[in-house]
């Protein structure tokens, strides 16, 4: 049986949970896929001693559809992402490119949902046109789904017109735009554009924002706007990012991995290096994928391990110390298990019995080179061909591997 839902009560003991109040001792029950105040009698008891349990992250920002296009190799960094845009055209005749964009899109966009929840990323803001494939009931995230968008404030002529999409997103859903992408002239004008044509708005969501002056700064917080931040992305094609500091003191900040085709492999892999870049400590980067990202999105139930609001959940070792530098900072291999929607996804071997719990079948994987056992629903190898460093087990790579072990 492959479901979605747990059928059956599920509670993790000894483990410390990072609740937005602070770190807790106390079991963490699961019903019906979401967070339950209270352990039902009965629950199948998940024993996670030395375990650290967190919110499922959020990604603020994604083009799902573009993560098995190998990236674009630039020189100079770009003035701003129009000039990105002028000379990416020529990469669409590398054979490379045209071999991945001849994939479905059906597929481009489950991969990229896949490559989320490898990392730990349970819930997804996809800036780009809808797709049938992306409400199926199987689809790897969540995704956010009450929204308006548009893509930038001169073009290209994709997407939603601007002013149009503005107009018809309620002022309680956030509205999406790339802008002030870019160092120049070009790029620091736009926040004034985009205030003077009344889009500025509480529910305003600034994609990238690298333009952004002091003043513009000012403004985006009076107005009570926010900026995703996908510094990744940003030093790759511009070579600069924006300051974080005083958008994320005022709760205005999240944090997005923009795609492979420019940013970093996952939102994981960002936090670890903008930490290791010294831009911003370990929980700061888990707040702007967790609970300021929710904030942002207006998914309140989201980012935080709530009663009444999804079984998300990543489960790591503790490391001893901070406890969030025990996620921020590892590899998407070192993740125990990922969670959504109350039933573990892909998890260490040793999760087999909690996958079976859950009525979940599973099928043996290596990811980046460690053994896992991952839902069979996310097993279709045509995805599994799109993703480096996931593989399926089989009898004959084990036997490879036994002998190549033996040898070395």
């Amino acid at each position: 049986m492959n479901a979605l839902h747990a059928p059956t009560d599920i509670s993790l003991y000894r483990a410390t949970s990072m609740t937005s109040a602070g770190p807790s001792r106390e079991p963490l029950s699961i019903r019906a896929g979401r967070i339950d105040a209270s352990v039902a009698a009965g629950a199948y008891r998940v024993e996670l001693r030395d375990h650290l349990i967190f919110p499922g992250l959020i990604n603020a920002h994604e083009h799902l559809q573009v993560n098995c296009v190998p990236p674009f190799r630039k020189g100079a960094p770009f003035p701003n992402s129009y000039a990105w845009i002028a000379a990416f055209q020529k990469h669409f005749e590398n054979p490379a490119v045209i071999a991945a964009l001849h994939v479905s899109k059906a597929l481009r966009l489950k991969h990229g949902g896949l490559k989320n929840l490898l990392a730990g990323t349970t819930c997804v803001a996809h800036h780009d046109p809808w797709h049938p494939t992306l409400d199926a009931a199987d689809f790897p995230v969540t995704l956010l789904r009450d929204f308006g968008w548009s893509y930038t404030l001169a073009g290209p002529g994709y997407g939603p017109p601007l002013e149009q999409s503005f107009a018809a997103t309620p002022a309680d859903q956030p509205w999406f735009i790339h802008l002030a992408e870019g160092t120049d002239a070009t790029a620091q004008a736009e926040l004034s554009q985009l205030d003077q044509i009344g889009c500025l708005a509480p529910n305003s969501v600034l994609i990238h924002g690298v333009g952004l002056r002091e003043q513009d700064i000012d403004r985006v917080i009076a107005v009570g706007a926010s900026v995703v931040w996908c510094p990744g992305s940003n030093l790759a094609l511009l070579g600069q990012s924006l300051d974080p500091r005083r958008l994320l003191a005022a709760g205005r900040l999240a944090l997005g991995s923009d795609s492979r085709l420019s940013g970093a492999r996952d939102l994981l892999a960002e936090m670890r290096d903008v930490a290791a870049r010294g831009e911003l400590d370990a929980g700061q980067l888990l707040a702007l994928a967790t609970t300021h990202a929710a904030r942002v999105l207006r998914m309140p139930l989201h980012g935080s391990l709530t009663p009444g609001g999804p079984a998300d959940m990543v489960i790591v070792e503790d490391r001893g110390g901070d406890e969030v530098e025990s996620l921020v900072g590892i590899e998407r291999s070192q993740i125990r298990a990922v969670v959504h929607a109350g039933v573990p996804r892909i998890a260490d071997p040793d999760f087999i019995e909690w996958f079976a719990a859950a009525g979940v079948e599973t099928v043996p994987v290596m990811l980046d080179g460690k053994p896992k056992l991952l839902a069979k629903t996310l097993a279709d190898p045509a995805l599994m061909a799109l993703e480096p460093g996931l593989e399926l087990v089989t009898h004959s790579n084990e036997r490879d591997r036994s002998v190549e072990a033996r040898y070395h």
